[in-house]
């Protein structure tokens, strides 16, 4: 599994481009947290969202106003992720 960045300027070369709601937005540390949250083997989609909410906040700013865009584009991308 990938580790934390050591700087700044390592996390803004793990950024990766998303369609949030018809907007392509870069994603940092998306695949990091993807691997984080699978780990964790959550019981539903409801809290596999949240909980990828959340991490993604840590590295990345989201207004409140798109959370829920978010949220669902997260939830597509970690299906990707697990090959479903």
């Amino acid at each position: 599994m990938d580790e934390k960045p050591c700087c700044e300027a390592e996390a803004l070369r793990r950024i990766r481009q998303v369609d949030v709601g018809g907007i392509v937005v870069g994603i940092s540390m998306l695949d990091h947290i993807l691997a984080e949250v699978r780990e964790m083997e959550l019981p539903d989609e409801k809290e596999t969202g949240r909980e990828l909410l959340k991490r993604l906040k840590i590295y990345n700013y989201i207004p409140a106003s798109a959370e829920e865009k978010y949220r669902i584009a997260l939830l597509q991308e970690y299906q990707k992720y697990k090959g479903g």
